[in-house]
Order: structure tokens, then sequence, then C-alpha cells
């Protein structure tokens, strides 16, 4: 399939470089969808988010992004750690591909099982008074079940056509966004946004399966295989559990801010987040349009490899920066605007929760290298510091500062996991090193002059 870019609108000294690299444009145009999509998901979604903070209030706001990261705790179980190695396996043995989708549908099924029976569990344990909370989490958890549609996104990165995921996406997206819009107008309860948001994942989930089975291959290709799934069971469990851990100390501050302080406190700590992590799409979107061909460099070039990974972790953190300085400075501003008076608290918090911005966007990027390496057990390693770390500073400084403590603990513990972690160990302290290059820009503008991926 030929590239969608249309050249003559590129810049002369931009078009002479990449218009006779095929792979480089394919990379271009599916980040570009990627981008299209987030963008558009960080516009409406912040939009249609601000107004459901103002209308529920910081305390039901906080209920309701307590039970959201709650839930979002047990994603990781769901997955399996299954993705990055559909990918690979794919891109190493596409005549496979049948065998390999429908054993990633059955896992993804009982993974989302196992999960939602989970989440019941836990949350009747930790708030066994709390009837409004146990019944959001009962909806929001039932999403687990629809991880299923996943292998299908996996098929369509591993072919860098993340266009067709993104068109579902946001079909489903822009109508849900409506329907939260319409509950706002007909003041509807707090339990109503929950079934909003199940739906939105109930529908993605279906359109995804029927988009694959007009735009992927023939469906009758698709079958289990036993053996099939222990293999990638065998390669899947640490970065299964490195999920976890990684899941853990991205939504545990407002787990234990909820359980230590209060939702309020919840509330106004994430609507600082929400600000802060609208832009981790960015390293999402370009990691799933460069992966392939970074796995591909790694077989053949062992060179070029390590100049692409150096690349990627050079626009990882200059983009991270740009980000950070100005939301510094214009947070209280920003979150003022945004949500109102009531969530102003939230200013100094996200003046510092967005330097985390740095570790998460190099952390996504060394990804790709513990995944060409298969040294899965090393990247677990890392994320279960980096969790510990998380929870033992939160522990330490929410009880004193609240959601102020929370955001230096994500800050902290990030840093952690992503960069220093690299420190350690005697196997990634060429990857550290190439991180530390990232921060000097005299070395990078100097490698993006005479760059060529």
């Amino acid at each position: 399939m030929a590239p969608a870019i249309d050249l003559s609108i590129v810049p002369d000294i931009v078009r002479r470089r990449i218009a006779h690299r095929p792979s480089l444009l394919k990379i271009i145009d599916n980040i570009g969808w990627l981008f299209l999509d987030k963008v558009l998901r960080m516009g409406v979604g912040l939009l249609v988010g601000v107004w459901i903070a103002r209308y529920l209030g910081p305390e039901q706001f906080g209920l309701l992004s307590y039970t959201t990261a709650f839930v979002g705790l047990f994603g990781a179980v769901a997955g399996l750690g299954l993705q990055g190695i559909v990918v690979r396996d794919i891109v190493r043995e596409p005549a496979g591909r049948g065998v390999t989708i429908g054993t990633t549908a059955a896992l993804q099924f009982a993974g989302g099982t196992l999960a939602y029976g989970l989440i019941l569990l836990v949350i009747f344990w930790l708030r066994p008074e709390d009837r409004l909370a146990q019944t959001l989490v009962a909806i929001l958890g039932s999403m687990m079940l629809f991880k299923v549609s996943e292998a299908a996104a996996y098929w369509f990165e591993s072919q860098v056509l993340s266009k067709y995921t993104v068109m579902v996406q946001n079909a489903t997206f822009l109508a849900f966004a409506v329907v939260k819009v319409v509950l706002i107008l007909l003041d509807a309860p707090l339990v109503l946004f929950a079934w909003a948001v199940m739906g939105e994942a109930l529908v993605g989930a279906a359109l995804l399966l029927w988009v694959f089975g007009l735009y992927g291959f023939p469906l009758v290709e698709l079958r289990a295989s036993a053996s099939r799934a222990r293999a990638m069971l065998e390669a899947s469990w640490p970065l299964l559990l490195s999920g976890v851990a990684i899941t853990v100390y991205m939504k545990v501050d407002q787990i234990m801010l909820g359980q230590m302080i209060g939702d309020t406190e919840v509330g106004v700590y994430s609507a600082a987040t929400r600000v802060s992590e609208v832009w981790y799409f960015v390293p999402m979107a370009v990691m799933a349009s460069v992966l392939p061909a970074i796995l591909e460099s790694r077989m053949a070039n062992e060179a070029q490899y390590y100049r692409r990974l150096q690349s990627l972790f050079d626009i990882m953190v200059w983009l991270s920066v740009c980000v950070a300085v100005p939301m510094t400075f214009l947070s209280t501003a920003v979150v003022t605007l945004l949500f109102g008076s009531d969530y102003a608290a939230a200013g100094e918090v996200l003046a510092v929760h967005i330097w985390a911005a740095i570790f998460v966007f190099l952390g996504v990027a060394s990804s790709n290298w513990y995944l060409a390496e298969n040294r899965q057990v090393l990247s677990l390693q890392r994320a279960v510091l980096g969790m510990l770390a998380n929870i033992a500073l939160n522990l330490f400084l929410i009880p004193s500062y609240g959601a102020l403590g929370a955001a230096w603990a994500t800050v902290l513990s990030y840093a952690t996991a992503a960069f220093f972690a690299d420190l350690l160990q005697r196997e990634t302290r060429r990857i550290f090193a190439m991180k530390v290059a990232s921060f000097n820009i005299v070395g990078v503008t100097a490698r993006m002059t005479r760059s060529r991926w």
C-alpha cells in the first residue's frame, strides 16, 4: 500500500530527504494517524473532562477518578504483557499470523475475566461499606472483558496501519463525548457517567473487531493453539509483571490519596494529572510507529539499530522538556482557567507533576531496547524498583503534603525506574549513557544534522 502522505505540502529540504525512503514515509504516516487520534482526544477529551469535573465537583470527581484508577490497576493483568510479544512475533514470522492473533484473542479474554474477578474482590475488601464506590468499580471493571479486541489492534500496529484503530477509536470517542455532554445537561447522577465510559469501551471493541474482519486478514485463518499460548506466556510473563508494576506506580498515588486523605484530595490531584498526562500520548504514538523498524534494524545492522535508539532518546527528552518548562510557570493559570477556582490547589501539583514527563518519555523509548534484546526480566526489575519507590515515597509524603507529596513521589519514582535504574545494571549502562547524552543539546543538534533514520 502506498503511503498516504501528500509530499506536496512538505518543505523542499525535507521532501528531498524522505521521498525515496518508503519505510520512513510509512512510519511518518502512521505517526500522523496516531497523533491525529491523540490530539483529537486531547482537545475534545480535555474539554469534556473539564466540564465533567466542574459539574461533579472535587469530591465526586475524585471518587470517579479513584475508581477509574483502581480499575486501571488491573489492566496489565488483563493484557498479560502480550502487546510487544505479538507485534514482534508477527514481524518475525508473518506466516504464523492466524495462530498468533487467534491465540492472543483467547489469552486476552482469559486475562480479562481473571482481572474482573480480582477487581471485585479487592474493592469489597478495601471499601466494604462504600456501596457507590463498589457500584462504580463493578461497572468500570467490566471493561476488562473487552480486552479480546486488542488482538486486532496489535495486528494493525505490526503492519504500521494504526489508521484503522484510530478511525474506530475516534468515532466511538466522539459519539460518547456527546453522550457525556447530554448527561451533564440532564443533571445525571455520577453512576451514569460510569455507564457511559463502559459503553464506549464495549462499542469500541465491537467496531475494532468488525474493522479487523474487513481490513485485516480472513477470519478463517484464526485459530488458538495451546502450545503457542504457552510459548507466548513464557515470553510475556516478565512483561506482564513489569506491566503490573508500572501500572501500580502510575496509578497507586490516586488510590493511596483516596485511602489516606479522601476523595476530594484525589479530585484536586486528578485535575492536575489530567493536564500533565495528556501529553503522554506522544511517546506511545512514536513508539508504536518506529518499533517495527527498530526490530528490523536489530536483525540487520547493529550500528543503525543503536543510532535509531539514540535518535529516539534525543527526540523524547526534548519533546518532554518543551512541554514541562512552560507548563511549570503557567500551571495555576491553566488549572484555574480549565477547572475553576474549586481546583486552584491543583496548580502547584501540576507544576511538579509535569516533570515526570521526561522520565515517562524515556521509559517508553527504552522499552524498545528491552524488547528487541529479549531482556524482559531486566525491564521487570526496573519496573518493580519504581513501584517500590513510589509506594514508599507516597507513604512518606502524602500524610504531610497531600496531593503535592503524591506529585513529588511520582516524579522521583519515575526517575528511579526509567533513568537511574539503568545505571545499576551492567547490561543497561550503555542505555544509561545514551539517555544522559540526550540531555546535551549540542550533541543532540549535531546528531540530528547528520542523522539518517
